[in-house]
């Protein structure tokens, strides 16, 4: 049996779980329109962290903090709250580190095209010591189902008996070269993004980073978060577009249907990018799982497309929800702009279901999901 034992998001919403699921209850966002950011001649709308507060904090907490880049500084930050909450001994041979990203350092590629810090591998071992962990951290980095893929390869290195512990970092920052790979793309809206709304025009990017630290072993009590099945899909279809049916989704919300009646599911959380081709691919992959009636919320309205970060966070955040009782509003969602209607809503609802399904879509064909109960069933 796999449970989480802690977690933590920094955001430009809070540095925190707990503010950043108040500041979403609540409906704000920050995403907001940047000029002249990162040397960009062309505007964008975006979440951004801000530098200096991550950066006043770091020197204050972590030690050497010059010896890191921004990248693994709000690593180590977030990993370190999570591990504080739990009192992990993070340095024992039980425990393994997983890094979950999709450009790490990229930006160190402006000043060097030999940088060695742009290797994920460099990033994941530096954070990994930080912590006075010998053993090899593992770096998963598969497009935007990074971080439910991470968490994925944790549970699979807890059940092997490896481990008994996993501390799962997810985190991606933007810089010039990311933001304007997507706008060559044509994929980024110029205002606030609308998931799954009839006048959705593309996605926006965010900034954060995120934690879940998973244990190997019986829950402490009825309440603690259990993972109960998971599946990752590739369907090949093309190197940016996902199947116009749904394929792969829909072959990952089959298999984690099989250990869960649906009546128990709370929610899914999707992926919605707000983009054309993702939202209507995912409208159509729960349409044909069955799933019509099942409430689902999508999360970029808050944050933007966080990349390496999105799994974790949206992970943690769904969580949650939950223990509260809800189901978070689709913020910018007003009108349905999918061919299949899905159960969704820009207010936030009530639910007494203890289950969600979080599903993610990428670049390549990629497609993985996983399913989380609150306690109830061994």
């Amino acid at each position: 049996m796999i449970t989480k034992i802690a977690d933590n998001i920094i955001s430009p919403l809070g540095y925190d779980s707990d503010a950043n699921f108040k500041v979403v209850l609540s409906g704000e966002t920050m995403l907001c329109k940047h000029v002249d950011a990162f040397g960009l001649p062309e505007p964008f709308c975006g979440s951004l962290l801000n530098r200096e507060e991550i950066i006043s904090l770091a020197n204050a907490e972590i030690a050497h903090a010059e010896n890191y880049t921004f990248f693994e500084k709000l690593c180590i930050l977030s990993a370190k709250s999570a591990i504080t909450d739990c009192n992990l001994s993070p340095r024992e041979s039980n425990v393994i580190f997983i890094l979950s990203t999709t450009k790490g350092n990229v930006d160190c590629l402006e000043n060097s095209l030999e940088d060695s810090r742009c290797l994920l591998a460099s990033s994941a071992n530096k954070i990994a010591r930080y912590f006075g962990n010998n053993n090899t951290p593992v770096v998963v980095s598969n497009a935007c189902i990074s971080g439910v893929c991470a968490q994925i390869a944790a549970v699979r290195e807890l059940l092997s008996g490896r481990y008994r512990y996993a501390v799962v970092i997810g985190c991606d920052v933007l810089s010039k070269f990311i933001i304007s790979g997507f706008q060559s793309f044509k994929a980024l809206s110029p205002e606030c993004c609308q998931p799954y709304d009839k006048n959705r025009v593309g996605l926006n990017l965010g900034e954060a980073a995120g934690t879940i630290i998973l244990k190997a072993g019986k829950p402490s009590n009825e309440h603690d978060w259990q993972y109960v099945s998971s599946s990752i899909h590739n369907d090949a279809n093309h190197i940016s577009g996902p199947s116009r049916t749904g394929e792969g989704s829909f072959r990952v919300l089959t298999d984690i249907l099989k250990d869960v009646d649906t009546d128990e599911i709370g929610f899914i959380n999707t992926h919605g990018t707000a983009t054309a081709y993702n939202d209507e691919m995912e409208s159509i992959a729960i349409h044909r799982a069955g799933l019509d009636d099942v409430c689902v919320n999508g999360l970029k309205g808050y944050y933007g497309h966080t990349l390496g970060a999105a799994g974790i966070i949206e992970t943690i955040l769904s969580m949650k929800a939950i223990d509260n009782g809800v189901v978070l509003a689709t913020k910018g969602f007003e009108s349905t702009g999918t061919s299949y209607k899905l159960n969704i809503s820009n207010e936030v609802r009530e639910t007494s279901k203890t289950t969600f399904i979080k599903i993610l879509s990428g670049f390549g064909g990629s497609n993985a999901g996983i399913l989380y109960r609150k306690g109830g069933k061994a």
